[in-house]
C-alpha cells in the first residue's frame, strides 16, 4: 500500500529540483539558522525519556539533535524530500545515532500510531499543509494525553528582512502581492490569533508565541550567499513568468544586495520568528 499523499504539489516540488538543492546545500540551510535553533533549544523542549516527532525535518539536524536530547527516548523525522532523508540517514548513521529514524511522509495525512509521541516539534516545516486544521489534527493524533508541539515559523513577511529583500530585489517591476493569511507557506502561521484558533480547534491548550528575532546567516560573502540563496525556491518562484532580460537583472539585484549585507561574520539579514508551544488536552 503506497503512502498517502494530500500535500502533492508540494511532494513534487520537494520530492524534485527544491528537496535536490535543500540537499546540496544541507550545511548552508543549518548554518543560516544556527541562532535561531540555538534559541530553540535554549527553551529545553525535550526531556531525555521523550519520544519525538520531527514535521518536515529535511536533512535531519532538528531530528538527530531531538535523538541526542532524548537520549533513553527516540525521534522519527518525516518529511517529503527521499533526497534530504537519504542525507539525513547517512548523517545520523555517521553520528552514531540508534535511537533515530526517518520517514517519508505526509504529516497532514499519515496514519500514526495513537498517542505515540510525548512531543511534536518543527523547524520551519509545519507552515505548508494544505488544509491546516487536518493536518493539526491528525499530528494531535500522535501525541499522548498531555503530549506538546514545540514549532518555529515565520513572523509576518513584512517583519523578515531577509524575504523582503528577496522580494525586493525580484520584483523586477512588479507589484507583488503578499501572501494571504493562512495560505501555505512561509507565513501560513504567521497571525498569532489564528493560530491560537486553529491549535485549541484541534484539541490543543495552553497555546503560547513566544517571539525570537535573530540574524539569518547566508554565507561568508556575497558570491558564497548568492551560489546559495540564488536558487532556493523563492528566488525560484519569483523568477517565473520574468523574460531572460528581466530575471538577469533581477538576479543582478539580488547580488548587490547580498553585497550590501555583508559584515566581518558573513552575510547577515534579520529575521522575525515565532516559538509556538501548545499542549493536547
Amino acid at each position: 500500500m503506497s503512502e498517502p499523499i494530500a500535500n502533492v504539489d508540494m511532494a513534487n516540488a520537494w520530492g524534485g529540483e527544491e528537496g535536490d538543492q535543500w540537499t546540496q546545500f544541507a550545511d548552508e540551510y543549518d548554518t543560516s539558522l544556527r541562532s535561531i535553533w540555538a534559541r530553540f533549544l535554549e527553551t529545553d523542549p525535550i526531556a531525555p525519556a521523550d519520544r519525538v516527532l520531527d514535521i518536515g525535518c529535511g536533512s535531519g539536524q532538528s531530528t538527530r539533535d531531538a535523538a541526542r536530547l532524548a537520549r533513553d527516548g527516540s525521534a522519527l523525522g518525516v518529511d517529503l524530500s527521499e533526497s534530504m532523508l537519504a542525507e539525513a540517514r547517512r548523517r545520523a548513521s555517521t553520528e552514531g545515532l540508534t535511537n533515530v529514524e526517518f520517514l517519508r511522509a505526509d504529516a497532514q495525512v499519515h496514519a500514526f500510531d495513537t498517542a505515540t509521541f510525548d512531543l511534536a516539534i518543527s523547524r520551519f516545516g509545519s507552515m505548508f499543509f494544505s488544509d491546516r486544521p487536518a493536518a493539526f489534527a491528525n499530528i494531535a493524533s500522535a501525541l499522548r494525553p498531555g503530549g506538546g508541539v514545540a514549532l518555529l515559523v515565520w513572523q509576518a513577511t513584512a517583519g523578515n528582512e531577509w524575504i523582503m529583500v528577496v522580494r525586493e530585489s525580484m520584483a523586477a517591476g512588479r507589484d507583488l502581492p503578499m501572501p494571504p493569511p493562512g495560505a501555505p507557506g512561509p507565513a501560513a502561521l504567521a497571525d498569532p490569533d489564528d493560530v491560537e484558533a486553529l491549535l485549541t480547534g484541534v484539541g490543543f491548550e495552553a497555546v503560547e508565541l513566544t517571539s525570537f528575532e535573530e540574524p539569518m546567516w547566508f554565507g561568508a560573502d556575497a558570491d558564497a550567499a548568492y551560489a546559495f540563496v540564488g536558487g532556493i525556491g523563492i528566488v525560484k518562484g519569483l523568477s517565473e513568468g520574468l523574460d531572460e532580460v528581466a530575471r538577469a537583472d533581477a538576479h543582478e539585484k539580488l547580488k548587490a544586495a547580498l553585497r550590501s549585507h555583508e559584515t566581518p561574520e558573513g552575510v547577515r539579514f534579520g529575521s522575525a520568528v515565532w516559538l509556538i508551544t501548545a499542549r493536547k488536552s
